[in-house]
């Protein structure tokens, strides 16, 4: 990789390494509904604009029959899982189940016909992941460290992204990202938007959680979908889903750095075998 796609990898796995920290302050004051349907509104303001710049606003409304889906499994769904669940977890430990994400569209791309799956270092990642899933959800819940119900809302959250990729690239291989998430952005803010008044907070919504969600759509929704996808153009999206582990890393350490968040027993056995495990699964072998 060039200096400035090394650059736009790192700045992509940060931006999507600092969701889990401003979910975890903008959650303390306001409702889950109300942060989806906040980001998605700020994401779309700034994605739509630049993708009819583009001329390829039209290409995605063409493929809403697409695109629509996409919005549910990609935002929909997954955001309001995580979001809820941070009410719950810890942000690093958000951060880590999400990284299971690359475990998951190796799975799914066998099942629609890759199977290049089958190496044996990628069956070996897999095991390791799922071992390492097992051990983080086994330990963090017979030590009372997390809730059941929110580990399984987040791992939900995580086969929801993987096989929502793979369906859009798919079905619109040629169209632009941009286009594609800005749309997708705001099919979830319409789709929020009457939740989001019905949940609006009765009490006072700090400065901090104010500046979390509106970083949060900014920086974590808008920019981060638009640098992924140059990452993706340039280096392909087999090195970019690698900005997963950096995504991870980031969450953990933000998490104990900043919020003060416990470094568990969970975390420290099951980080190493997720994110190994997530690492080996994604890589294809030269032939």
């Amino acid at each position: 990789m060039t200096r400035k796609s090394w650059i736009q990898f790192g700045i992509v796995g940060f931006l999507w390494g600092i969701p889990y920290l401003l979910m975890k302050v903008a959650v303390a004051d306001i409702p889950p509904a109300l942060i989806v349907a906040g980001r998605t509104l700020i994401g779309a303001a700034i994605l739509i604009p630049i993708a009819m710049r583009k001329n390829t606003f039209k290409d995605a409304i063409k493929g809403i029959k697409y695109v629509a889906p996409y919005a549910a499994l990609e935002m929909i769904g997954p955001w309001i899982l995580i979001t809820s669940a941070e009410q719950e977890i810890s942000s690093g430990l958000a951060g880590l189940l999400v990284s299971t994400v690359p475990i998951f569209s190796t799975i799914f791309s066998s099942l629609r016909g890759d199977h290049s799956v089958w190496q044996p270092k990628r069956i070996f990642g897999l095991v390791v992941g799922f071992v390492g899933i097992i051990a983080l959800v086994g330990i963090e819940s017979i030590t009372g460290s997390s809730n059941p119900k929110a580990i399984a809302m987040v791992i939900l959250a995580s086969i929801l992204y993987a096989y929502a990729v793979l369906m859009i690239t798919a079905n619109l291989p040629g169209v632009d990202g941009i286009a594609i998430n800005g749309v997708a952005m705001g099919i979830t803010c319409i789709f929020y938007t009457p939740i989001a008044i019905a949940v609006w907070p009765s009490n006072p919504v700090s400065v901090e959680a104010i500046s979390a969600l509106v970083a949060l759509g900014v920086f974590s929704t808008a920019i981060a979908f638009m640098l992924f996808f140059i990452v993706i153009v340039e280096i392909g999206a087999a090195r970019g889903s690698l900005t997963t582990y950096v995504n991870t890393a980031v969450a953990v350490v933000l998490g104990i750095i900043i919020l003060d968040e416990p470094i568990t027993l969970g975390i420290i056995v099951g980080l190493p075998m997720v994110v190994l495990g997530s690492f080996l699964a994604s890589r294809k072998e030269k032939v």
